[in-house]
Parts: structure tokens; C-alpha cells; sequence
């Protein structure tokens, strides 16, 4: 028996490129045990048609608000009461602006306004669409009202554009869904995560970096969130939109992220470090542009606070979990990091590599704590995190009972 199991998913379709994902869902979350309805726009029926989703679903479609048939039942109050959660998958800029407003002008609309469930929407559409001012207003009205949003992903559309837009996979979707009926493991707990790179100023011009997305970080906060958690974010310089933290945090360099994360660490639970905080920053910051004269030039580096021994090093710390990005030796560096830091847990992964790493949208992980340790094969950076924070929790209740026994 699947996750799913017995629980009531009105699976509501509107018009894009991406309905061909729904029909894929349908077969996930039936294989899960979930009971489906499913509820098409007109637009809809033009991209995928009905007869694919009742033949997968094993249920009848419905596509119109006044069904005769229906209507005297009062079916579109029916199917609201009836879900246990509604979900659609894809959301157009078009039905989101809807929702926003508040128009039920067909089926699927209206029932999101009359439903007293839960609902999930699940982005697709062209790049420049997502980023348009007017739908972003839209979605952080969304947000605040509590609609979950799931994606949109960065990657090659239908337009062949490439950038935010792009419908989380049916498989991610599918874990959000049966997450939100799990039971929260972190309600109660306060979650410190670092993300993202720093960038140490050469000049007014040039800096240091690294290509550290924030990807895996951000991940972990949505994690984190969906767990129950109160969640502070100190994110370093990104091209991500910004999650629904309790407390966002932007700085630049590693000494600011190092002030900001430790004046909050004693405050929370369980800190996270996953930012990729640079090793060395110049030692002079030059005022003016550094000018291309000589064949050569010398720069000299000092090293960055470490940030990770510093918050394990502190009387009442909370319970560390370290990042270890390695290109060879992975087991033998991060092992030695886990002990020379303090660290109560470390996450490794590869870099340089085919598949993972920075800057793709899917990792690995290989998972290390004293006298333990866990493999977390490649997956999308969502479930990833997912994975990994049902870790970190139970080796954190795990030493929080060690101590208190």
C-alpha cells in the first residue's frame, strides 16, 4: 500500500504544453493508493484529452460548470467537499491570475474557491511569463494566502527558451503531496540554513567566487518548512528567487555571512550549513579598478572566518550539519572535516563529475555522522533534501534523548 493511501487528490488541469506531465501524476499517485478526480479547463482538452485521464485515473472527467447532470446535485460543491486535496498541475499564468482575483468563470476555478482543502499549484509557463511583475505579484499573493507552490523548475521549455517556467516532474510533485500528509518532524524546531556562494571584493569591480548555486540550500528550507520548522535563511549572492523564510538574510562575503549566522545560531535548533563560503579573501580591497598593465600579477589572500567550527565551538550550540563538496578522497576529507569541525553530521558530494554537483539541478549525497553513515542516491535537489533532512532529524532526536536520558 502506498503513502497515498485512501486519500481524496482532485487533480485539476488547465491549458499548457505541460498537461502531458498531469496524465504521468495520475499513474504516480493511483500507484500510491490515492483516489483521483480529475478536473480539465476547456483549454485543457486541446493539449491532452479527457479520455487519457479517466482511462488513468478510473474515474470520469469533468470539464464543465453547468453539467446538468451535475449541477442538480450540486457537483462542483460536491468535488470541493470531497477532496482531501487540490492540486493543479499545470498552472497557467492565466488560472493563477484568476485565483489571485478570485473569477470563477469555469469548473476548475470555482471549485478552488469553494473548497476548504488545501491547494497546490504547480507552475508552467514561457520564462518571461514567470518573471513578469504582474504574475509575480500573483504568486506572492498566492503564497501569503497559503496556496503551495511547487516549482517552477530552470530548464529547456517547450519554446526552446531556457530559465524558470518549467513544471516541477511528476515524481517531485508526487513526494511534496504525500509529505503534506506526513506527520511535520520538525514542528516546534528552529532551522538556521546558510546557502549560495560569497563573492570577496578585489576591487569595485572584480571579486572571488565560486559557482555554488544555492539550489541544494534553498531545497533544504522548503524541506525544513514543509517539516513544520521556523526557518531563518543567511543566503549569499544568487539568481534564485528568494523562499518563504521566517527570516531572509542577504549578504555578500564570508564575514558577513560569518556575523550573520552566529548571531543566530544559539537562537535555533539545528544549523545547517550548506553555503559554500569562500576559503580566502584579498587581504586589501582596492579602491579603484585594478588596471591590466603587467603579463603577471600577485594578489594576496587571507583566510575567511570558519564559520561552521565557530558555531560548533559555542557553548550551546545547536546541532551542526556541515557541507563537504569534494572532486577526489570524498569519504576521507569530509570524515576528517566531521571531526576536526565538531560537526554532528556531514553531507558530501562530488563535484566536477557528469551529473551533480554545483549548479545542476539534481545531487548526490553521501551522508556521515560518528559511527554512521548513509548513501543518497542521485535525485532532483527537492527530494534530496527531503531525504536528507528525515536524517538530519533523527540523528538530532537521537543525541537530543542521549543527552536528556
Amino acid at each position: 500500500m502506498g503513502k497515498l493511501t485512501g486519500r481524496n487528490i482532485l487533480l485539476g488541469v488547465s491549458g499548457g504544453i505541460a498537461a502531458y506531465k498531469a496524465a504521468e501524476l495520475v499513474r504516480l499517485l493511483r500507484k500510491q493508493g490515492a483516489n483521483i478526480r480529475v478536473v480539465m479547463t476547456h483549454a485543457a482538452t486541446q493539449f491532452v484529452g479527457p479520455l487519457t485521464f479517466q482511462a488513468l485515473s478510473g474515474n470520469a472527467v469533468y470539464t464543465d460548470l453547468l453539467d446538468s447532470e451535475q449541477e442538480a446535485a450540486m457537483g462542483h460543491i460536491n468535488l470541493a467537499r470531497w477532496a482531501d486535496r487540490i492540486l493543479v498541475t499545470p498552472a497557467t499564468a492565466d488560472f493563477i491570475a484568476k485565483i489571485r482575483i478570485g473569477i470563477a468563470d469555469d469548473l476548475l476555478s470555482t471549485l478552488c474557491l469553494a473548497a476548504n482543502a488545501p491547494i497546490m499549484l504547480a507552475p508552467a509557463m514561457n520564462q518571461a511569463m514567470w518573471h513578469n511583475p504582474a504574475n509575480q505579484d500573483n504568486i506572492e499573493t498566492l503564497k501569503q494566502r497559503g496556496i503551495i507552490l511547487l516549482g517552477p523548475d530552470e530548464g529547456m521549455q517547450a519554446c526552446g527558451e531556457t530559465g524558470f517556467g518549467r513544471m516541477q516532474e511528476p515524481e517531485e510533485i508526487c513526494v511534496v503531496l504525500q509529505n503534506t500528509f506526513s506527520p511535520q518532524i520538525l514542528e516546534g524546531c528552529s532551522v538556521l540554513i546558510s546557502a549560495g556562494p560569497t563573492r570577496e571584493a578585489i576591487d569595485p569591480v572584480r571579486y572571488i567566487s565560486n559557482r555554488s548555486s544555492g539550489k541544494m540550500g534553498f531545497a533544504l528550507v522548503d524541506a525544513a518548512l514543509e517539516a513544520g520548522a521556523r526557518v531563518t535563511l543567511v543566503s549569499g549572492p544568487v539568481a534564485l528567487d528568494l523562499p518563504m523564510a521566517d527570516e531572509v538574510v542577504q549578504v555578500e562575503c564570508a564575514q558577513d555571512m560569518f556575523e550573520a549566522v552566529l548571531e543566530r545560531a544559539r537562537s535555533h535548533d539545528i544549523y545547517i550549513g550548506a553555503a559554500a563560503v569562500a576559503d580566502y579573501s584579498p587581504a586589501n580591497f582596492l579602491s579603484k579598478k585594478l588596471k591590466k598593465q603587467e603579463d603577471e600579477t600577485v594578489l594576496t589572500l587571507k583566510k575567511t572566518p570558519d564559520i561552521l567550527t565557530a558555531v560548533a565551538s559555542l557553548e550551546d550550540k545547536p546541532f551542526v550539519v556541515g557541507f563537504a563538496a569534494e572532486t577526489h578522497d570524498l569519504e576521507q576529507f569530509a570524515k576528517a572535516k566531521l571531526k576536526n569541525k565538531g560537526l554532528d553530521v556531514i553531507a558530501a558530494n562530488w563535484v566536477g563529475q557528469r551529473e551533480g554537483g554545483f549548479e545542476d539541478d539534481r545531487n548526490a549525497l553521501t551522508v556521515f555522522w560518528n559511527g554512521g553513515t548513509h548513501r543518497l542516491e542521485m535525485a532532483s535537489k527537492q527530494i534530496l533534501a527531503k531525504r536528507l533532512l528525515e536524517l538530519i532529524v533523527e540523528r538530532y532526536h537521537e543525541q537530543s534523548s542521549t543527552k536528556n536520558s
